[in-house]
Parts: C-alpha cells; structure tokens; sequence
C-alpha cells in the first residue's frame, strides 16, 4: 500500500534527526508539503538539504507554547501533525532520590508539555476545516518500564498515550484522528547510541535475543506506521497506540 500526501501540510517536530529525520523522509517521498520543526539548527538545515522536496526547515522549541502558535499560523493549513520531540534530554539512570525537579521538568517539559502545545496550537484549523491527523511519537517505556531507568521519561511516555485517549475523544466528532505510535528501541541519537554501548557485547546480543524479529528497529519502520495512522485509509481509527517494536 503506497500513501499518497500530495497538497498536504505536515508538521514534524523534532524532524532534525533519527525517527523525526525518517518521518520527513518518508511523508517527502509521499509528496507533502513537509514543515520540519527542531531546536538544533545545523542537523535540522543539513536534513532539509539531504531529504530536498518540499521541506521548510524552521527552529522550534516545542516547550515554548507561544513559539508553537506562530509556527503553526504562519504555515497553516496543518493537515498533519506528528509530534516526535523529546527524549531523555541527556540524563541517565539515577536512583529516586536523587532526581532534582529541573531533571524532570526537562524532560516532561519537551515530551508531555511539547505534545500539549503543538496538538492545541493545530485543533483550531483542524476543527473548523472538520479534518485532520494528529500522531504523537510516544515509546514501549509508555506501554510498561522503560529500559533507561529514567522514570521521568517512562512517565511523559505514559501520559502521552492518556493525552492522546483524551484528547482523540473530544477531536473525534471533527474528523480528527488523534493516534501514538510507540516504537521499541533505536539507536537515533547520542543518547540512545550511550545506552546502546553501555550494554556491551553480551548485553546487546541478549537485547538482540529478546525481539522476536532479531534485529533493532529502524527510522523508516517508525515512519511507515505513522504515514498508515496519517492516511485517508485510517479515518476510523482513533485513542489508539501502535508499538512497533519488533514484537517485544
């Protein structure tokens, strides 16, 4: 089945690098108009010149609401949204204890809050054009313990799976499907490449073991399931999670 997103607007955040880069990739190839949202400069322009298309490339941090409107009105009709900033922002495994309230507002504030701004500032088109798709990048940490041991992230995870049940059902009556996809492990991004080593050898072939398809996942196995929720043919699916994760 080959999607087709031509004289659609989509709005990816976090779109400089791994699963963010493969969406764009992914929705470019479809034939979107793609406004690619990030808050690292050189890795969002080096994207937008690499993919090419239709790709607008605009710095966006996603934790600043009023920043959000303005991209969202300067670019609108937004047809799409796929909200995929986030991340551990840097952290590692720390006991309970020791967590400071900026360790974890950091990363609340980018995967929950972040989620909140981009999907308010988009409802307001969507409603009154009575359409849209909204898809949130959440984890399997969301679906059960996250394997970073960071419980700040396990938690934003969680609660976006509740912000998408809520929200798909309020948006429902619009033509709004509201859907988070919640991909197993991949190595997208220094953080994940720390965990990643930390692991060692032996650690990495157990993980390898563990997933039924024997093999990590990829951006583009993360894109094909969000250009399925952001496709016509979806219409009457809503308040869902969709883990792709190999199986685990």
């Amino acid at each position: 089945m080959k999607f087709e997103f031509a004289g659609r607007t989509v709005l990816v955040t976090g779109a400089a690098r791994g699963i963010g880069r493969g969406i764009v990739e992914g929705f470019a190839a479809s034939g979107a108009r793609v406004v690619a949202t990030d808050v690292l400069a050189g890795p969002l322009e080096q994207m937008a010149r690499e993919v090419g298309g239709t790709i607008e490339a605009k710095l966006l941090d996603v934790t600043d609401g009023a920043a959000v409107e303005a991209v969202v009105k300067a670019v609108e009709p937004v047809d799409v949204l796929v909200h995929v900033a986030g991340g551990v922002m840097g952290q590692g495994r720390k006991p309970l204890e020791e967590i400071t309230d900026a360790d974890w507002d950091a990363i609340m504030d980018v995967n929950l809050r972040g989620a909140f701004h981009a999907c308010r500032a988009v409802a307001p088109g969507m409603k009154q054009r009575r359409a849209g798709r909204i898809v949130i990048i959440s984890s399997r940490s969301g679906l059960g313990v996250s394997l970073t041991g960071i419980h700040a992230y396990g938690t934003a995870k969680t609660a976006q799976i509740g912000f998408v049940r809520q929200i798909s059902d309020e948006l429902g009556p619009y033509g709004i499907t509201v859907n988070a996809v919640a991909p197993g492990f991949l190595r997208t991004s220094p953080d994940y490449e720390r965990q990643w080593a930390s692991y060692g050898a032996e650690g990495q072939q157990a993980m390898l073991g563990r997933i039924p398809m024997r093999r990590l996942g990829e951006p583009a196995d993360i894109a094909n399931a969000v250009l399925f929720l952001a496709s016509d043919e979806t219409s009457w699916i809503t308040g869902q999670v969709l883990a792709v994760t190999g199986g685990t």
